[in-house]
């Protein structure tokens, strides 16, 4: 099924806002990934051969991008794309079971959705938020500190529409096709919302401080 005209337009204007930010074409590749993706809940094939056709490149080539990195998904993603850090330091800290213990609630795997289309999950290699371990991520957001009990928690409330709140970013969680239009480059003025760094992350500028010790100068 290809693009309704109508669909089609937005999806042209937005994507010469996109690469004309560039001072090559075929730079602006990844985020017109992310542009198809918040229209599709995935990379599909209409949205391949979209980007081909705009950046005047071949369908390989666009192909070739969209399987290499893993944030661009080859079958439809929840509403809700919920990612398990089972990386070393979450792993040894509880994120292993997590992850066994939402999947078998949720009866999904890895990069699946729920038959109703509300939840994926996904796990991830790293959230480069140790700090805060276990992390879990929904649509990029963090969740930390996070038990089987609490992440199983969320999971039904996403389900069931409740009002999901991140542990640090913007007070809206935004869906997975959301979260995809901004990573493309069209912001949804949510970025500056939350801390930027907050609890054990502030925990070595403190005694820093405290000791006034500096970083060495130039």
């Amino acid at each position: 099924m290809t693009y309704s005209p109508e669909i089609r337009e937005r999806l042209e204007r937005d994507a010469k806002e996109i690469i004309g930010r560039y001072p090559k074409t075929r730079s602006a590749l990844l985020p017109l990934l992310h542009l198809v993706q918040s229209e599709d809940g995935y990379v599909s094939d209409d949205g391949q051969e979209f980007c081909a056709e705009m950046l005047g490149i071949s369908k390989a080539e666009v192909t070739g991008v969209a399987t290499f990195y893993t944030m661009y998904k080859r079958k439809p993603a929840g509403d809700y794309h919920v990612g398990v850090c089972i990386n070393a330091l979450c792993a040894v800290m509880g994120g292993d079971q997590i992850w066994e213990e939402l999947t078998e609630h949720v009866g999904v795997g890895h990069d699946e959705a729920t038959p109703d289309g509300k939840v994926s999950l996904e796990r991830l290699e790293c959230n480069a938020a140790c700090d805060f371990a276990p992390v879990m991520m929904v649509n990029w957001e963090f969740f930390d500190n996070q038990t089987p009990e609490s992440a199983k928690q969320l999971v039904d409330d996403l389900r069931d529409g409740k009002d999901v709140r991140p542990t640090r970013g913007p007070k809206k969680l935004c869906t997975f096709k959301e979260a995809s239009r901004v990573l493309a480059g069209l912001p949804d003025d949510q970025a500056g919302d939350g801390p930027s760094a907050a609890g054990p992350s502030l925990e070595g500028l403190k005694v820093a401080k405290a000791n006034g010790w500096k970083a060495p100068e130039a």
